[in-house]
């Protein structure tokens, strides 16, 4: 497999594109098959988490053609067969998971294989099957499978979300825009990919309102027609990961295109270390529905935050933006605790940073004590089958002087459009090596 060799301890300088949202896209693509006709989607990441989308939808008959960069034409008008469906491709990604929702009103019955992902320990679907229950759909797990079986028409319901988390809420929202009657939904994550695919419901017919709430009403509809063109939005977490880059190496340099909304709470927090940035350029972002800047990240001392680091669902610390920090609280002076408490396995992850020079202590399967200032060192390492977090173990070795070689590089892929290019167009000396 290939791997990379990072000639590292390099400063950054100018200007960084951001690009679009991966997890607006994976949930967007699949909510194309519940519409009859083509629905044009632009802006689209070139990121291999996509491409198993597309693979997982052509599989089972939706047509999905390339029609130009970063756009592609989706066709679900035809009968859809899940017996076909793409096994492979439903193991690389967590996303397929999306199809539930996106075919309860299209199939009556199928089978769908267990998804694959980020290893992040037992990840339940509990949630996804609470609430799609009330719409009148049943999911049944198994070994290796889940089966799904559909009433003839969804009926509307009032639910509170058993976890307010981002794909299940997704799910909800997908059975509710088909289903006979008004749903309430509670307890819905307000996240950034949850806004996304709501507006690109609208603009495809849906009757679905409290966007950027905890609370959306959805007034279901009998049928969803083609969207002409729908670009999908800036990717913050993408965003947070450059300007990661940039403060750990000491550079200067400005992230582009990213989203404010939902970096508001980071940004505030990079301030309280003595992170000096600036914003230019406030504008709405191409589909006309998130106030996006040009972020100007410069050369700072950082101190440790007085308080412990955690995530929260939106409008807290981003759950993915979490990781990003780790590396940044290293370069900080003090001591830092950060607590991973939605997953069993991401905080232990955090230690691979160990192995290049970061001081750091697992206190328990969800806390990290990180101490700073750190001097980063070269290294050999094997990115952790987490997405976050193997690219942080990528900025570290950024930082650090020397030749660091990083394999497993996959799991970067699956999220970031070509950000080794991206990066040594900023002054970095990322090569890549094909066995």
């Amino acid at each position: 497999m290939p791997y990379l060799v990072i000639n590292g301890g390099k400063k950054l300088s100018g200007e960084i594109v951001n690009q679009t949202a991966k997890n607006s896209a994976v949930a967007i693509l699949c909510a194309s098959a519940m519409i009859k006709g083509t629905t044009v989607l632009s802006d689209v990441p070139e990121i291999e988490e996509v491409y198993r989308i597309i693979e997982l939808l052509k599989s089972i008959g939706v047509k999905v053609k390339k029609i130009g960069s970063k756009r592609y034409a989706i066709n679900a008008s035809g009968a859809l067969t899940l017996s076909r469906i793409d096994r492979n491709a439903s193991g690389k990604t967590r996303s397929s998971l999306f199809l539930i929702g996106a075919l309860a009103a299209r199939v009556r019955n199928f089978k769908l294989p267990k998804s694959g992902g980020c290893k992040l320990g037992e990840r339940t679907i509990r949630p996804h099957v609470y609430a799609l229950e009330k719409f009148g759909v049943k999911v049944m797990s198994y070994e290796n499978y889940y089966e799904i079986k559909n009433a003839p028409r969804l009926k509307a319901s009032k639910i509170v979300m058993y976890e307010s988390g981002d794909t299940a809420t997704e799910n909800a929202i997908m059975g509710a825009v088909l289903a006979k009657g008004k749903s309430v939904i509670k307890m819905a994550s307000a996240n950034y990919m949850v806004q996304d695919l709501c507006y690109f419901l609208n603009k495809a017919g849906a009757k679905i309102t409290g966007i950027g709430s905890t609370t959306l009403e959805i007034e279901g509809v009998a049928k969803l027609n083609p969207v002409t063109d729908y670009p999908i939005m800036p990717d913050p977490i993408v965003a947070m990961t450059y300007i990661a880059a940039g403060i750990v190496t000491g550079s200067k340099i400005t992230v582009k295109n990213c989203p404010l909304d939902f970096l508001e709470l980071e940004l505030t927090k990079l301030e309280k270390m003595g992170q000096k940035f600036e914003l230019k350029k406030v504008r709405l972002s191409k589909n006309g529905h998130f106030p996006v800047a040009d972020i100007s990240i410069m050369p700072s001392k950082l101190n440790a935050l007085p308080d412990k680091i955690e995530c929260r669902p939106f409008p807290g610390l981003n759950i993915d933006n979490l990781p990003l920090f780790v590396p940044i609280l290293a370069t900080a002076k003090g001591s830092s605790l950060v607590h991973d408490w939605p997953y069993e396995n991401r905080a232990v992850s955090y230690l691979e940073i160990a192995k290049l020079g970061g001081k750091m202590m697992l206190l328990d399967p969800h806390r990290v004590m990180v101490e700073g200032p750190t001097n980063f060192t070269a290294n050999e390492a094997i990115c952790p089958p987490i997405l976050r977090v193997a690219v942080v173990v990528l900025i570290c070795m950024l930082a650090a002087k020397g030749k660091s070689i990083l394999r497993n590089t996959y799991m970067i892929d699956r999220g970031y459009e070509n950000l080794y290019g991206t990066l040594n167009r900023a002054g970095a000396d990322i090569k890549i090596i094909k066995d």
